[in-house]
């Protein structure tokens, strides 16, 4: 069972730029204007293309699929194969957003060329704009050739997921003398190429000084307000999950609530017979 195919497209929501495509040096102007940018995970077709519509700059396929799509426990298990069907649904949804995808866990790690291979893969069969790779200054060879290879990369610093079990849990990193050592990896990576750096989870001070420090923008999630772009996974910002949200999430509405209402009113009328009503139905 699907949706009806005909359903339209989401009209353009008040005040969305008039621009075709957001491309690279869109958030380029927006960072030498000191105009600010909006970013949002997405994983399905449907989600990308409300999204899109009401202006979001920038989509991430993100590996987060694995917790809020998936559920595993962390981003670790999940597969390229897996990526590039989320990849292939966001990119089908989205008309006019840039669609950046994570490379995830073991796809790149190896070797630049592994990486190109893996990002190749997800522009190929994905459709994506451009890929995001987590590390530091150890990765600049890998971000080299990516971009050698006429791959645009955003990349993460500061807390990266994939590096949970090496950082010791989901903690604040760049603290104290530690932010000169985010600054280093941001200035390296973009030397390298890397058209964004986004920083996860890292002290607004030190987010301030690797943002002043680069020419390119930055994205923060958990990093202040000083960046170019913030960047939510969308269930977190729309209230989809349960328990106690981190601390940097800003919740703009109760879907959770929501959703529980409209399906147990559904699940009600199913049993004592009101839905389907006459309404409903289809007659000779």
């Amino acid at each position: 069972m699907s949706a009806h195919p005909s359903t339209p497209a989401n009209p353009p929501a008040q005040g969305v730029s008039p621009v075709a495509r957001v491309r690279l040096h869109h958030l380029q102007a927006a960072k030498n204007e000191g105009r600010k940018f909006a970013m949002l995970t997405a994983y399905d077709t449907m989600m990308a293309g409300i999204f899109d519509s009401c202006g979001i700059e920038v989509l991430l396929v993100g590996d987060s699929a694995a917790n809020t799509v998936m559920g595993y426990s962390s981003t670790l298990p999940i597969t390229m194969e897996e990526m590039v069907v989320f990849a292939k649904s966001v990119t089908s949804g989205a008309r006019r957003a840039l669609v950046v995808c994570d490379l995830p866990f073991g796809s790149y790690e190896v070797s630049p060329e592994q990486a190109v291979a893996s990002a190749v893969k997800l522009m190929k069969e994905g459709g994506v704009h451009a890929v995001k790779l987590e590390g530091g200054q150890y990765f600049v060879p890998h971000v080299r050739a990516l971009v050698a290879a006429g791959v645009p990369v955003m990349a993460h610093i500061g807390f990266t997921p994939q590096s949970e079990h090496a950082l010791g849990g989901y903690r604040v990193q760049g603290r104290g003398e530690a932010g000169q050592g985010l600054v280093a990896d941001a200035r390296a990576l973009e030397a390298a190429g890397a058209f964004a750096v986004l920083m996860e989870m890292v002290p607004t001070e030190a987010a301030l000084l690797v943002d002043e420090s680069l020419s390119v923008p930055t994205v923060g999630i958990g990093a202040g307000g000083a960046t170019t772009g913030q960047v939510l996974v969308w269930q977190d910002m729309l209230g989809l999950g349960s328990g106690k949200s981190a601390r940097f999430v800003k919740k703009y509405a109760d879907l959770r609530t929501v959703v529980a209402g409209a399906v147990s009113a559904y699940h009600s009328e199913v049993l004592d017979g009101s839905f389907p009503a006459t309404e409903h139905g289809f007659g000779q």
